[in-house]
């Protein structure tokens, strides 16, 4: 069987269903497009290769975002502008990201990603977040946000990692975002960002257009109800539990840097 492409069966049907089911509820639940539960998920319950998987997933992401952004901006908590301005930067950002690519170790970029996560979730338990909180754009917080795509963007490139768990706590503790903006917003961020992905994926044959749909399409049933979710939790709460995700998502790099290294 070809691992990039596996065969359609029962079975390829009901794992992707599975898959978006659970990513759509943790991209309503933290504003991250979901991409860190489906490429792992699809590499190890369907054989996709890691490039290809990525490449699913980010077709998937365009759907999933799209329900969860209009969930979040149904009460106001989308900040448009600023949403625009990260995805500009972001866009940019991904093209640098890929040209440093075969240029940086990926070991050491990994582990350097892994302890911005543990400042992170550290920081995480000293700031709370005020649900009345707004974005606004200053002389200083528009560069700001245009910086932070970038670097969005860049890390895209280099690590195959959503903008939504680098977004979400630099707003959160750069801009003191409400939570629910933070979210939103990042969710805006990362349509625009995965269809130019996208395109660029299908140019080279790196997408299964079937496995994307599925996923995205189950993904749209459950991320409204993560977005409500998080409406109803606590900001401290809602904290905890994002932290509780980052550390899944820094094992899933230390592990991974552990193996580029064994491999070399």
């Amino acid at each position: 069987m070809d691992t990039a492409r596996p065969k359609r069966s029962a079975r390829f049907y009901a794992v992707c269903i599975g898959v978006g089911l659970l990513a759509g509820l943790m991209s309503g639940l933290f504003g991250v497009g979901g991409g860190t539960v489906i490429v792992p998920l699809l590499v190890l319950a369907l054989g996709f290769d890691q490039r290809f998987a990525a490449g699913t997933s980010l077709a998937a992401i365009v759907p999933t975002a799209s329900v969860g952004v209009i969930t979040y901006a149904v009460d106001g908590h989308v900040a448009w502008i600023p949403a625009l301005i990260l995805a500009v930067g972001a866009v940019g950002g991904a093209q640098i990201g890929t040209w440093l690519l075969p240029k940086l170790s990926q070991t050491a970029l990994r582990w350097s990603f892994v302890a911005f996560l543990v400042i992170v979730i550290v920081s995480l338990y000293f700031v709370i977040p005020s649900r009345d909180a707004e974005l606004e754009l200053t002389w200083i917080t528009g560069p700001g946000l245009l910086v932070l795509g970038v670097i969005t963007g860049i890390l895209a490139g280099l690590l195959g990692v959503g903008g939504g768990i680098i977004v979400v706590p630099a707003l959160l503790l750069l801009f003191g975002t409400s939570d629910l903006i933070a979210r939103g917003t990042s969710l805006l961020m990362m349509i625009p960002t995965a269809i130019s992905g996208t395109v660029g994926n299908l140019r080279r044959s790196n997408v299964d257009l079937v496995a994307a749909a599925c996923v995205g399409i189950a993904a749209c049933t459950t991320t409204a109800l993560g977005a409500s979710l998080a409406k109803l939790v606590d900001p401290f709460v809602g904290n905890v539990l994002f932290s509780v995700f980052l550390v899944f998502i820094a094992t899933q790099m230390a592990v991974k840097a552990v193996r580029g290294r064994h491999q070399r």
